[in-house]
């Protein structure tokens, strides 16, 4: 165990909380009656509590003396993404929580809005490694959290100031994020004002460029000769490809040609649980014929009388319009069909007139890309500063922000 800064202290999760699994679900619970709201492992997320879909369970009157959620208790995950945490605001006058989740209720030795940012600093480290029951799925059992070593300040008054600095930091997150999102919204607004105002002559997309599903993953691909990287569904986003987690699968010399990536490609997004996000998509920008494409995505590679990044703004605006949700295939995933999508009447119009549109596009997605590198550059200053104050090697005086 490393040497602590003055007045600083190991202590154990058990020693500076009363902890409690919650109820365990059960049939008589779920029918019999005092039913009451509780919250479950997928409705806590890191510093907030999702309300959208709670349940309900019986509960008895010593049971909700037990289980009855109050201000400051921080709910702590115990299976799936294990510790992840969020205090009780004290948002519904009664709630309750059930056994996915440990309770923590400060014995008053340590601010629980110091464990909150702690309990994000450990996650991130991976400090809950040792204490995690590993099945098919992750769990991190009381009796093993109880002996979790915490540091901390022993002075209530410094771990607050530390509190500060942290949420100085969120203060300024939020704003670039609101930025953002204006942003997003004076670009949307943008291309719904350019849309209307076009009159264009009509024809499908089919006829305007080549529509291709991708290749089918199978066992033999997998496994086979020829592995090359492809792009699925997880790395489309709208507006943007994320390249950071690729697999890969065969492909023939004479499928590389046919399923081989070219700038100015179009990749949309063909089958998805949300209806809503239906034909998400986004240009490719990779090197020629560096990636492929799953079966999962629809390519459409614009043909000399349409502007990529105009046709893609299009596709945005049909996704935002519930165009693609109204020709989507409708089962457990909604399915878009490359037929389907095919067949959609695409405005034309002079290609002059597609550069202006995306031009006055281009420069609003500027102004929002600058700021999302802000973002990040601002979440990765705060990440290094909590590191720095929850471990004590940097004392909070020593921070100004």
């Amino acid at each position: 165990m490393r040497e602590l800064a003055p007045g600083w202290t190991w202590s154990r999760v058990g020693d500076l909380f009363d902890m409690q699994l919650g109820k365990m679900l059960s049939k008589e619970a779920s029918a019999g009656l005092e039913q009451r709201q509780y919250l479950t492992n997928k409705n806590v997320q890191w510093n907030r509590i999702d309300f959208e879909a709670l349940n309900y369970m019986s509960f008895s009157s010593a049971e909700r003396e037990k289980f009855r959620l109050g201000q400051g208790d921080l709910l702590v995950t115990e299976g799936g993404e294990v510790g992840r945490t969020a205090i009780w605001q004290g948002e519904r006058d009664e709630c309750y929580f059930q056994k996915s989740l440990h309770r923590l209720r400060s014995r008053g030795q340590i601010d629980p809005r110091y464990m909150l940012h702690y309990m994000n600093y450990a996650a991130r480290w991976q400090m809950f490694t040792d204490s995690v029951g590993q099945t098919s799925i992750a769990h991190l059992p009381q009796d093993k959290f109880a002996e979790h070593l915490v540091v901390h300040p022993a002075d209530l008054a410094e771990q607050r100031r530390i509190v500060e600095v942290i949420e100085n930091f969120s203060a300024l997150e939020r704003g670039v994020e609101a930025s953002i999102a204006k942003l997003q919204s004076v670009r949307q607004g943008a291309l719904l004002d350019s849309m209307s105002r076009i009159q264009p002559e009509w024809a499908p997309v089919r006829d305007l460029g080549e529509v291709r599903m991708g290749k089918q993953l199978s066992p033999a691909s997998r496994m086979g000769a020829g592995q090359w990287p492809y792009l699925r569904v997880a790395n489309v986003y709208e507006g943007r490809i994320d390249y950071s987690d690729v697999n890969a699968m065969a492909f023939s010399a004479a499928e590389r040609d046919t399923y081989g990536l070219m700038s100015g490609d179009i990749l949309l997004n063909e089958g998805q649980e949300n209806l809503m996000m239906v034909g998400r998509s986004a240009l490719y920008d990779g090197a020629p014929g560096e990636f492929g494409f799953q079966n999962t995505l629809i390519r459409f590679r614009p043909g000399p009388a349409v502007v990529p990044e105009f046709a893609q703004a299009v596709f945005v605006w049909w996704r935002m319009n519930a165009v693609f949700a109204g020709i989507a295939e409708k089962t457990s995933i909604s399915h878009l069909g490359g037929s389907r999508f095919g067949a959609l009447l695409f405005p034309l119009i002079p290609v002059a007139a597609q550069r202006r549109i995306v031009e006055s596009l281009d420069a609003v997605e500027d102004q929002r890309l600058t700021e999302v590198a802000e973002l990040s550059k601002l979440r990765r200053l705060k990440q290094g500063f909590m590191d720095d104050l929850l471990s004590g090697r940097v004392v909070v005086s020593a921070v100004a922000v």
